[in-house]
């Protein structure tokens, strides 16, 4: 999947179409005015202030306006501005002078003009409008002036331009299919899980979705206690004065949901690491005991603002498959080299590819000397390069508190999540008082590692079910076998009876016998996305077999009962992904 903000050609060619879009709904809505416009990683959006009603059905005019001005093949020019001859222009534009009179260090200020309608922006642009043909609008929504629920809803209209009509049409196809794979649709569907009105944000996982939840964390603590993890469970709430020592009560207050507990304030915690350190600080450490790694599904709470909640993506409560590793300072490179080989293992489960991000040290606002930075940044580096990995520069961009590795996921589609993060912390062995006891006696700080896998259960198993479209390997899909017979009369015994086979051997199956027509049940059970539906009827009982079509097959095959128990099992037993 292409990062159109990425991209240089299409990041002009997208930013050009924005300024298409608000000439268009100028000439159409005398009224409106413009906030910003900016080009996004799925193309870009204008946020609008119009007295009109913009909604969904109003992008086909918009639309039909964009492509006159297209085919009006308007130059495109830039102008250059002093600040008042700026502030002068846009003097009727609230929105315009606010943005003016926010550039204190920019002495000439660029706008674009193109035929009847002119805006600032930095550029560059394309020539003409004739080069913005290949685009769509793809949706409305409301966004708050400058993202502040306190100010004016203003209109974003959403779109993507590119330069061929083949390209478009691509793009166009991709949305479609994440459409249909569009977790919180697949969710209602498969009867996943639920979102009520009662809890926005708090999502309830269902029977079906619980047994992958389940699947997920057995997979977690199986994987984790072959690499070495100690297992603990945190408490889901604590006294401020914890969150005061690890600094989230003054950096991440707003995010927190708290309560009073015998006239004390208490905070739902947000993070689990301020327990984790309470956990290492109960007993004395040796650098024998080094490395230590303490592994914890730990369920957190963070106030998200309502219109940023999405399905299992964006949530006010999630599990973090949190691990904490305690080392010294000459292990950091050997443990991040072991690290990324475990993750390798357990993405490459899922299908799953990814990439590195190393992000660095903060220019301005970080703890700790540069010469400890540096080293951590160079084992981050070697040990990717040890582990066969190569990364991408992110500088600037770690923690305050120390340097970190991104791991950014790729699904079937091509599209990039974040998920897996490997973070050194030189911040809270300090504020905590963390020691070890050295070889010489002396007590010294152990160096902390936080890293996540999965990053948030809920979120990503919102990820798979976009990634597998709702039809699970057999592992983690919540019906393995469905069994249908032809008529319940002559054939339901007998299916009955391989059930208690399949069952036997711990394999989820149900059994349809419901007095409804068998292609009824069959185009039923292929919309569930069973991995295997077996038939029985006349011949299989006869020949003392089964048959049996797997999801998104026609073709059926015939084995002994024994046989496809063994096959279902070995398929569970590797984590095969289907076909």
């Amino acid at each position: 999947m292409i990062d159109i903000k990425e991209d240089e050609k299409l990041n002009v060619l997208n930013h050009s179409c924005a300024h298409l879009l608000a000439q268009a709904v100028k000439r159409l809505y005398g009224d409106a005015l413009f906030w910003v416009g900016p080009v996004i990683s799925e193309g870009f959006y204008y946020d609008i202030d119009v007295n009109s009603v913009i909604n969904e059905e109003s992008l086909e005019k918009i639309t039909k306006e964009m492509k006159k001005i297209v085919k009006e093949n308007k130059l495109i020019k830039r102008m250059e501005l002093s600040k008042k001859e700026a502030l002068e222009m846009f003097k009727d534009d609230f929105y315009k002078v606010e943005l003016i009179n926010e550039m204190d260090d920019i002495t000439v200020i660029s706008a674009y003009k193109q035929g009847d309608f002119v805006d600032l922006c930095r550029g560059p642009h394309v020539n003409s409008t004739k080069e913005l043909k290949y685009f769509k609008l793809l949706k409305v929504s409301g966004a708050y002036y400058k993202g502040d629920a306190n100010n004016k809803m203003l209109t974003r209209i959403y779109g993507i331009c590119f330069e061929t009509e083949e390209d478009l049409n691509k793009y166009l196809e991709f949305l479609e299919e994440a459409k249909k794979r569009d977790h919180k649709k697949l969710g209602k569907e498969l009867d996943l899980f639920m979102i009520s009105e009662y809890g926005p944000g708090f999502p309830f996982f269902l029977p079906n979705g619980m047994i992958i939840r389940n699947e997920l964390e057995n997979f977690w603590y199986q994987e984790h206690t072959k690499e070495g993890y100690q297992f603990i469970k945190t408490p889901i709430m604590l006294n401020k004065e914890l969150w005061e020592v690890s600094g989230h009560w003054y950096n991440y207050r707003e995010n927190m949901y708290t309560s009073t507990i015998d006239d004390k304030e208490f905070a739902i915690k947000p993070m689990n690491c301020p327990g984790g350190m309470l956990v290492y600080k109960n007993g004395l450490h040796s650098y024998k005991d080094l490395p230590i790694r303490m592994g914890e599904l730990g369920l957190v709470h963070r106030h998200e603002a309502s219109g940023a909640l999405n399905g299992l993506f964006r949530v006010r409560t999630f599990t973090q498959d949190d691990a904490h590793i305690f080392m010294t300072e000459d292990q950091i490179e050997e443990e991040i080299v072991r690290l990324i080989s475990f993750i390798d293992r357990m993405y490459n489960v899922f299908g799953l590819s990814y990439d590195i991000e190393l992000s660095t040290r903060p220019l301005d606002k970080y703890i700790g000397e540069i010469s400890v930075w540096d080293k951590a940044e160079e084992a981050l580096a070697n040990a990717c390069l040890k582990a066969g990995k190569t990364y991408k520069l992110n500088p600037g961009d770690g923690a305050f508190y120390g340097p970190k590795l991104d791991l950014k996921i790729k699904d079937s589609l091509g599209r990039v999540w974040q998920c897996g993060t490997i973070q050194l912390d030189m911040n809270l062995p300090e504020r905590f008082d963390l020691n070890y006891i050295a070889k010489d006696g002396s007590k010294k700080r152990p160096i902390m590692l936080h890293r996540v896998i999965y990053g948030s259960i809920e979120r990503f198993i919102g990820i798979l079910i976009e990634h597998y479209a709702g039809a699970f390997p057999i592992w983690l899909s919540p019906l393995q076998v469905n069994i249908i017979p032809v008529n319940n009369e002559y054939h339901l015994a007998y299916a009955t009876k391989i059930k208690e086979i399949l069952q036997k051997h711990n394999i989820r199956v149900e059994l349809d016998d419901r007095n409804e027509k068998l292609s009824y049940k069959m185009r039923e059970s292929q919309t569930k996305k069973t991995p295997y539906t077996l038939i029985i009827g006349d011949n299989e009982i006869e020949d003392n077999n089964i048959s049996y079509r797997k999801y998104n097959s026609s073709e059926t095959t015939k084995m002994t009962a024994a046989a496809f128990t063994n096959l279902i099992k070995e398929e569970i037993k590797d984590k095969k992904s289907r076909n």
